[in-house]
């Protein structure tokens, strides 16, 4: 027998929310279990973030679990560090990208090595919230992609979620692990919608987004989506493209990425970050050791290029685009078309 209730969760579970949305959801979620997580940063509080993602938690949970701090990241950053070493789980939002860069210092030094330097007895669970990337029209500073920064940074997990669903789950996820994870949030999906599903992966685990057999596209956060319109788009002509969406940077899922391309042959990776030193670098690395003898084709990378972020107008030129990632597919040694 159906009930109200029942017909009242059902229709929760099938209402679409956005991603922002989701991350809200997830925090409102973890400060209801645990009363030692704490929510801060710069405009969190009243304001509830400059992309509203933190609406109405000052309200509900007061001033102590959500609140603002000055404009001061290697300020909020520290006070983190040491609110995690007394016990509390910290959950720190910077507000644009390349804000997070005045605090680098107590991330390299501290956050990322003080459980090793420990030898583990001094975890530090906390979370460091970056929206990042570009696709909104912001100007320089407020649209880079860092994500190589913090992977390239021993005892940091770096994740990005790409859908609704990830958002929840995996920030809930960073919550509740006593290792610091940098939690990158593309804010160019921050207004996707889809109906959020609460169960989701651990760390560290990829998903096949889109199953393929010619190639492989290897994308994350706000480029999954740009992979996904591709192999859509290569549908058309001839080409059907796997699409894998890394989630987790670090730790790197090496068993589904090399599953998916020893099956293709071939692997094409995109990233809005600069190419030279990016992540795609270091993934086309893992897979060449990984899958040499399946290769039918270098792998290749589509990025943003070797730039400073460039003015709003000009963005679409710098971004990854539909067509980039066609002419580099098409480039790859097809010797029967």
């Amino acid at each position: 027998m159906t009930t109200t209730l029942d017909t009242a969760a059902q229709r929760v579970r099938n209402t679409e929310i956005s991603l922002a949305q989701a991350v809200n959801r997830a925090l409102r979620d973890a400060m209801t279990a645990d009363d030692k997580v704490v929510v801060f940063g710069e405009d969190v509080g009243v304001l509830g973030g400059v992309f509203r993602v933190t609406d109405g938690l000052t309200r509900d949970f007061g001033e102590q679990r959500c609140f603002d701090s000055p404009l001061a990241e290697a300020g909020i950053m520290g006070t983190a560090i040491g609110m995690a070493m007394y016990g509390f789980r910290p959950v720190v939002e910077m507000q644009f990208d390349a804000f997070a860069y005045p605090a680098f210092e107590q991330i390299a030094s501290h956050l990322a090595k003080m459980r090793n330097r420990t030898r583990g007895t001094l975890p530090l669970p906390v979370v460091v919230r970056v929206p990042y990337g570009g696709g909104i029209g912001g100007v320089e500073h407020h649209s880079d992609s860092s994500e190589g920064y913090f992977a390239a940074t021993p005892g940091l997990h770096v994740v990005t979620p790409a859908t609704v669903s990830d958002a929840y789950t995996l920030l809930r996820a960073a919550i509740e692990s006593d290792d610091p994870v940098i939690f990158m949030e593309p804010k160019r999906l921050y207004w996707s919608k889809d109906v959020l599903e609460t169960s989701g992966p651990a760390i560290g685990t990829a998903a096949v987004r889109r199953q393929g057999t010619d190639a492989t596209l290897i994308a994350y956060g706000p480029t999954v989506s740009t992979a996904l319109e591709a192999a859509d788009a290569a549908a058309a002509e001839g080409f059907d493209l796997e699409v894998v969406d890394l989630r987790s940077i670090v730790p790197f899922d090496d068993e589904t990425v090399c599953e998916s391309v020893r099956k293709t042959g071939r692997a094409v990776v995109i990233h809005e970050a600069a190419g030279f030193g990016g992540t795609g670098a270091e993934i086309a690395a893992r897979v060449s050791e990984r899958c040499f003898h399946w290769l039918e084709a270098p792998v290749r990378r589509v990025t943003g290029f070797d730039i400073p972020y460039p003015p709003p107008k000009l963005e679409r030129h710098h971004l990854p685009s539909v067509d980039r990632i066609l002419d580099v597919v098409a480039s790859l040694q097809w010797e029967d078309r």
